[in-house]
């Protein structure tokens, strides 16, 4: 047994660790244009909040991108789920009326990988960017005794600003709204257990397909510079972010008492991924509830603003309308069936 006993001989690598940190310092004061990110690297992070904020409240949101990092590792390829680790948290923030403000990341792994980290920095950085909020810290844990060779976890936690007026409220989503959805762009980070499943149980070997390798890494759409201006011009009422628990279990959480979305789920334009998981027998109710089946958030919006809100989208991402608010003790009522 060695006489002298250090931290990196059980597996622990400080001066790794703090040359991941100063990576992250120089990387985020290049791309925010700083000599200095002080941030990074201290205790915990400050951040000015705007002076031309009326009366605001913070809305904070934590969460993770489940077992999609399984398909990461098993691609060798990380520089897209740091891209959905923001947007798993942001498109919460903007339920209930928030602007993102500023994000911060915890990483878990077994060994410290330089290249493996930075390229998850990179993603997170990229989605940062993208919901226009600003990387202030984080943690980066090496944890050999909890994860075993190669293996690690993600995690972030962001905080909104919302202008008290901007609260987007239950109580404001009246019959005869409209229900209107707002495309994903794939999977986006739900469901990857069964995904997996289904891959393992057909013994499919994902890496040589093309076609799944980009189905499977697709980063989440980020909808903060679409849904930011609508909230800001006053021309939704709610909105819902579709991941776990699919288009019923979300949508409810935002519908008033007494009230009942109505959705024709005939309207929904599906993608092919969906269809590739229904063609392995996951059955219909099971695909409702575990994915978004092309549908990443909805809106609430009255009938005549609904022409007033397309442009602000890109075509690929063209809200269109699934339903409406009705009365009734349901909050969510799915009528009909997808064509997969």
């Amino acid at each position: 047994m060695p006489n002298n006993l250090t931290y990196a001989r059980s597996g622990v690598n400080i001066r790794s660790a703090d040359k991941f940190v100063k990576f992250i310092s120089k990387f985020t004061s290049k791309q925010n244009k700083n000599k200095k990110q002080d941030n990074i690297g201290n205790f915990g992070s400050i951040s000015k909040i705007p002076n031309n904020l009326k009366k605001v409240h913070l809305v904070a949101s934590t969460d993770g991108v489940g077992t999609k990092i399984e398909i990461a590792n098993e691609l060798n390829r990380f520089d897209t789920i740091g891209i959905d680790l923001v947007a798993m948290n942001v498109n919460d923030i903007l339920v209930q009326g928030g602007k993102p403000f500023i994000f911060l990341d915890y990483i878990s792994i077994n060994k410290i990988n330089q290249k493996k980290l930075r390229d998850i920095l990179k993603g997170i950085q990229k989605g940062c960017k993208i919901s226009n909020c600003e990387l202030v810290g984080g943690e980066t844990a090496e944890m050999p005794g909890t994860y075993s060779k190669g293996k690690f976890d993600i995690a972030g936690f962001s905080v909104g600003l919302v202008e008290e007026k901007n609260i987007l409220k239950k109580k404001n989503i009246l019959e005869d709204d409209l229900v209107v959805a707002i495309p994903s762009s794939g999977l986006h980070s739900n469901g990857f257990s069964l995904v997996r499943y289904i891959l393992k149980k057909n013994k499919i070997n994902f890496k040589k397909n093309k076609k799944l390798k980009k189905w499977l890494l697709e980063p989440t759409k980020i909808y903060v510079d679409e849904v930011t201006k609508l909230i800001n011009l006053n021309l939704i009422k709610g909105c819902a972010h579709i991941t776990g628990g699919g288009i019923k279990d979300n949508l409810s959480r935002i519908i008033p008492r007494g009230k009942c979305a109505n959705i024709d789920l005939s309207k929904i334009k599906t993608k092919e991924v969906f269809s590739w998981l229904k063609k392995n027998k996951v059955i219909e109710n099971e695909m409702l509830k575990t994915f978004n089946c092309g549908v990443g958030f909805i809106l609430i919006v009255k009938k005549n603003n609904f022409s007033k809100i397309k442009k602000y989208f890109k075509k690929k991402y063209t809200p269109y309308e699934i339903g409406k608010i009705i009365s009734g003790k349901h909050k969510v009522l799915l009528n009909g069936k997808i064509n997969w």
